[in-house]
């Protein structure tokens, strides 16, 4: 039976913990010479952590983090930016 009824989807991510490691891994793949965005987004697609970097430990760190609880703190974070616009 389908509802008409919105469902309600929350993960109990610590934001702090997904952020500082999105940061750590971000500041890696610029350090590689790698586009941050363009990894990253090859990553929640794929789920092949090959794309992004050993450098830094980065690789483990974002394996840390379920690719939903990634997400969920890059939209909780864009949204939170155009709020303040």
């Amino acid at each position: 039976m389908v509802s008409d009824e919105t469902m309600m989807f929350h993960i109990g991510s610590d934001e702090n913990k997904a952020q500082n490691i999105i940061k750590k891994v971000c500041k890696a793949m610029q350090d590689k010479g790698y586009n941050p965005i363009n990894q990253l987004v090859g990553y929640i697609l794929s789920g092949d952590p090959a794309y992004i970097t050993s450098h830094n430990d980065a690789r483990n760190m974002i394996r840390t983090l379920e690719r939903d609880e990634l997400l969920e703190e890059l939209v909780r974070a864009y949204l939170e930016q155009i709020k303040n616009d």
